[in-house]
């Protein structure tokens, strides 16, 4: 969204009435939350697929801090 855009938003967003606010608000909360849960959904099937081709490593935290040390 380019700043002229969002600038008109805000611009007329401020010239809402205090209900149509707080339900705009609501609604964006909403979707805020929805695309987070998409991401993280995302972000987890893509980690499940790199286990499965055996691209991470698995072992314990001191197994971590050993790797670590080596690098």
């Amino acid at each position: 969204m380019g700043t002229k855009t969002l600038n008109k938003l805000i611009e007329d967003f401020s010239q809402l009435p205090l209900k149509d606010k707080e339900y705009a608000i609501d609604v964006i909360k909403k979707q805020l939350t929805e695309a987070k849960r998409d991401a993280i959904a995302k972000r987890a099937k893509e980690a499940m697929t790199n286990l499965k081709k055996r691209l991470v490593k698995r072992g314990t935290v001191k197994d971590l801090y050993k790797n670590l040390e080596g690098d």
